[in-house]
């Protein structure tokens, strides 16, 4: 599919955008300058008529994402947990994409579960709801099993979905392939790797089989995580358009005031959301990759429970410990050994100023201490980084991308609850325990076992590699044979033809 006819898709964008009005809405909650408001009404005034009109009914923003299709609502989605970049107002509409979008029809979902799982569906459930919760790519059912009265989550793909989302995934490569080639600058920001790792992402969560495998390995690594809690996966009544699994009761975070009608303590919960996912990303390399409000509850004992496994991450020990060593640099401010963490992974190029670079991460992170989030604004901050990674050629790691994202995904969650909140703050005791068990000397001592234990395997094979290296090298050199005469024939031919042709065709 990929290929120009998307340039189609790409101005209906623009278009749909400036006829809903959300293009001006989002000009303003981006603070965007003059001159660039003025260009965005030149360029998309003239084909607003080719935009899609959307409901009337919801806020501009609200019209445009959805009538543009899944892969904008997923957009939505990340900008609804982000109000200090958008303004409360806007996040709090946007939050409407999380899970309350319009459901497709009860009948439809029961043919899809009947085909799926090779079942009558009413032998298995003696209830079956209506939709209880529609996001971009599936709807939940609450229903009852049978056999033994336990109430379930049935999450049902859309009919069809996978074929709009690459359409729209589609268009996005075009996208970045356009900007790529308009912005040399931009390249550095591998932004044709970063679509092709968001269509990776996104091919898994459209395999609900995926997302049961993913669930039930972190429910596994987190069982033991106190005030955490994940839905147990029914295996037998799962399949690739179709995942079961236990309800999880409690109030949904997108709710603040039914949350502040619990009497919870807001500091407390908002700080156990940012350690919970930095624990679980040091110590187990494999986090929650969609940790909005959407996929995350308030359990009646207090408990976080998070669901919607379709988005998971992982980085490996190597990148844990550089990204903890880089935390704690900041954490303590020494800059100087975050910049030697940079260099030493390769982040930064060899032939860049060390010290340099350093006095650009402190201009970076100095303001973030000693202020809470209202006396920051990340907007700017996040505008600094850029022009500093920029001017040290730094390229984006598309494997840490999920993980860069996800940050500030639930950095936005903890501050809806608890605005005061500073992040660096509530990470400093996950990441110094991480540190500690991790970079210090039993660390090594355990490092040097898991050596031993892989040369062990290799064992029996050791000799014999040593004495194949060792033939190798007593061996002498041989001598270059001397290339046949035809051979040197046929290079000049070669050569005399390839430069008739440049001379013809250009």
């Amino acid at each position: 599919m990929r290929g120009p006819h998307n340039i189609w898709r790409l101005i209906r964008t623009g278009a749909t955008f400036e006829r809903s009005g959300a293009m001006r809405v989002a000009l303003d909650a981006l603070d965007a300058p003059r001159s660039l408001r003025i260009a965005a009404r030149i360029l998309g005034w003239p084909f607003a008529w080719l935009g899609l009109k959307g409901d009337p009914s919801q806020p501009p923003i609200l019209r445009a994402l959805t009538a543009l299709g899944p892969a904008y609502i997923k957009f939505g989605q990340l900008l609804s947990t982000r109000p200090d970049l958008v303004g409360e107002d806007l996040a709090t509409e946007l939050r409407v994409l999380q899970d309350r979008l319009p459901a497709f029809e009860r009948a439809i979902a029961k043919v899809e579960v009947e085909r799926e799982l090779g079942i009558r569906l009413d032998d298995v459930f003696s209830e079956f709801s209506e939709p209880i919760a529609a996001a971009s790519l599936a709807q939940v059912h609450k229903a009852k099993l049978r056999a033994t009265g336990e109430t379930v989550a049935v999450k049902v793909l859309r009919p069809g979905i996978e074929r709009a989302f690459l359409r729209d995934v589609d268009a996005f490569h075009l996208a970045a392939w356009m900007v790529s080639l308009i912005a040399p600058q931009a390249r550095r920001l591998r932004p044709r790797e970063v679509i092709k790792h968001f269509e990776g992402v996104v091919l898994a969560e459209l395999d609900l089989r995926t997302e049961a495998s993913a669930g039930d390995e972190f429910a596994e690594n987190t069982a033991n995580d106190a005030g955490f809690t994940v839905p147990k996966l029914h295996w037998n009544l799962s399949a690739r358009r179709v995942m079961t699994s236990s309800w999880a009761d409690g109030v949904p975070l997108g709710d603040v005031k039914a949350l502040a009608a619990t009497g919870y303590d807001a500091h407390e919960f908002a700080t156990r959301i940012i350690q919970l996912f930095l624990r679980q990303a040091l110590r187990d390399g494999l986090f929650h990759g969609d940790m909005h409000q959407g996929n995350l509850k308030r359990a009646d004992n207090g408990d976080l429970i998070a669901y919607d496994f379709g988005i998971m991450g992982r980085i490996d020990p190597y990148t844990r410990r550089v990204y903890a060593e880089i935390l704690m640099g900041f954490l303590h401010r020494d800059y100087r050994r975050t910049a030697e963490v940079h260099f030493e992974a390769g982040y930064v190029p060899a032939d860049r100023d060390i010290d340099e670079f350093a006095q650009a991460l402190r201009a970076v992170a100095a303001p973030i201490f000693g202020h809470n989030s209202t006396q920051i604004s990340i907007g700017r901050l996040l505008a600094h980084l850029f022009e500093v990674t920029e001017r040290f050629g730094m390229e984006a790691r598309t494997e840490l991308i999920l993980l860069q994202r996800t940050m500030v995904v639930v950095e936005g969650v903890a501050r809806s609850l608890d605005p005061t909140l500073n992040i660096w703050d509530a990470a400093r005791p996950v990441v110094e325990a991480y540190i500690r068990d991790n970079l210090g000397p039993r660390a090594m001592l355990r490092d040097l076992g898991s050596t031993m234990r892989v040369l062990a395997r290799f064992g029996p094979h050791l000799p014999k590699l040593a004495e194949t290296l060792l033939q190798k090298a007593a061996q002498p050199a041989p001598v270059p044979r001397r290339k046949p005469l035809s051979a040197w024939l046929g290079l000049g031919v070669g050569l005399v033809f390839g430069a008739l042709a440049m001379w013809l065709f250009t």
